[in-house]
């Protein structure tokens, strides 16, 4: 497929994990006439180079879009979105070497809070900026991306950027269709979205079930470990939630959904264990307390999942 042609001042796009997050933020990029470079692995690299990304989704419409795909960063970019699943970061992180990189904002989209602190040392920490995306989206074949919800939000948090810098990455992301919001509070910002992440992906995962079965049987284990996770955030970084927001959000969510940990301890894959339920049991031990029915969620799973 021939590249789009890009207009004058948009900004050149990098992507690092063309998966359900990272695919449809490069497609949205290419459809907005961004310059985009998908960095993945050479069969995907090559499938995208040949066929673009496919997104089908109620809120964005249903569009193909032509990308370039490489196995590594080599030119000049403005953003590099960094969306691999944190299981992945450590090896694919060397396919956007600092030099490529630049004075490009890096922006992750990964579960947990560990991994903004990690990218700090590889990169200038005012370059990288703390962001959370709430999502349904995944990558149901090679370059294939489907968005089935309408909820699409975005936030970031300005803690050492540029402020204007991190406003015209905003202006980007509204752009493409997006929720955006810009928050002053870095921690509490990471540690609200895995606030909700935690128990969703925890239980649903142990219980190998929906939400709407996970409400019905596992609602004291989802209480206790939202109950676990906010204290967890005041004692190891003062950070204050509310521990009844993610049950109330649980009591809204549709019966069938599935988080992304569910999906991929069903398919086989590597969990991202560490990344959410090892950040709560790191972080209530740097506070000094205990949070027992998280330990045993996170010690079960990972027994599963090793015996299978």
């Amino acid at each position: 497929m021939d590249a789009p042609e890009v207009p004058a001042g948009r900004p050149r796009v990098a992507v690092l994990g063309p998966g359900g997050i990272g695919g449809l933020l490069a497609g949205l990029h290419a459809r907005a006439g961004h310059e985009v470079v998908c960095i993945a692995r050479q069969a995907t690299a090559d499938h995208l180079n040949r066929h673009g990304i496919e997104v089908r989704s109620p809120r964005f419409g249903d569009f193909t879009v032509p990308v370039r795909a490489a196995t590594r960063l080599e030119t000049p970019v403005d953003l590099c979105h960094v969306a691999v699943k944190a299981t992945m970061l450590d090896d694919a992180i060397g396919e956007l070497p600092p030099a490529a990189v630049g004075d490009a904002l890096v922006v992750p989209f990964l579960n947990g809070i560990d991994h903004v602190a990690w990218l700090r040392e590889r990169y200038p920490a005012d370059q990288v900026v703390a962001g959370t995306i709430r999502i349904e989206s995944a990558r149901v074949a090679p370059g294939v991306i489907e968005q089935p919800s309408w909820f699409a939000a975005v936030e970031l948090a300005n803690r050492r950027a540029d402020p204007a810098r991190v406003a015209e990455l905003r202006d980007w992301l509204v752009g493409l269709g997006m929720d955006v919001e810009v928050r002053a509070d870095e921690l509490r910002m990471l540690w609200s979205k895995l606030a909700v992440l935690a128990p969703i992906a925890l239980l649903g995962t142990h219980e190998n079930a929906p939400m709407g079965i996970v409400r019905e049987r596992r609602l004291d284990d989802f209480e206790a470990v939202a109950s676990e996770i906010a204290a967890a955030a005041k004692a190891a970084d003062g950070v204050e939630l509310d521990a009844l927001m993610p049950v109330k959000i649980l009591e809204g969510a549709g019966p069938t959904m599935r988080s992304s940990m569910q999906r991929d301890a069903e398919a086989g894959n590597p969990l991202e264990l560490d990344a959410i339920g090892g950040t709560i049991l790191r972080a209530a031990a740097r506070g000094g307390i205990e949070a027992p029915v998280t330990a045993r969620l996170v010690a079960e799973i990972e027994a599963r999942t090793v015996r299978s």
